[in-house]
């Protein structure tokens, strides 16, 4: 297996810290960033952490990151309505990349990102018809598809150069 070995106690705890630090303060950047011609639409930078804590760390460190940083986000935005797509949208995610982290190997961990992205989205619109009492929104559905599998595949690449270049330092 090629994951690293589990840290634990303190250590881990203070792992996922800093990952959920780092995936928040990216989250937070990026909502300051003009928003892109398609409303709704965001690169999903945090993304990359989740992708590498899922591959190195493993599923649940995973979701513990992922759930911190969206209850957080959510927090610090002001915005509690995000909370709920967002975990929709992340838990859908997270499931898809638990799937995929057994079946791909490491050359190809940036294949998971645009699934995962995929999956979030239609999550999204899932809490977001929930919420309106209307499936009328599944028709925005094709958009953040194409959208999904643009930023996905950058996040991706990004996740994957991250976890070559801090294998290499902990070797």
């Amino acid at each position: 297996m090629w994951m690293a070995r589990p840290v634990k106690g303190a250590g881990r705890i203070a792992r996922l810290a800093l990952f959920t630090a780092i995936a928040l303060t990216i989250f937070m950047a990026e909502a300051q960033l003009p928003v892109i011609p398609v409303p709704g639409v965001k690169l999903g930078l945090a993304n990359i952490v989740t992708v590498y804590v899922m591959f190195v760390m493993g599923p649940w460190d995973a979701l513990l990151v992922l759930s911190g940083r969206v209850f957080l986000g959510a927090v610090f935005s002001g915005q509690p309505m995000t909370l709920i797509y967002s975990a929709a949208g992340g838990l859908l995610s997270w499931c898809a990349l638990c799937l995929l982290r057994k079946a791909l190997t490491r050359e190809h961990i940036w294949l998971a990102s645009p699934v995962a992205a995929v999956f979030h989205n239609f999550g999204q619109l899932l809490a977001a018809a929930a919420v309106l009492r209307s499936w009328a929104v599944m028709a925005y559905l094709p958009y953040l598809v194409i959208a999904a599998v643009l930023a996905g595949l950058f996040t991706g690449v990004a996740a994957q150069t991250l976890i070559r270049r801090l294998d290499r330092i902990r070797k």
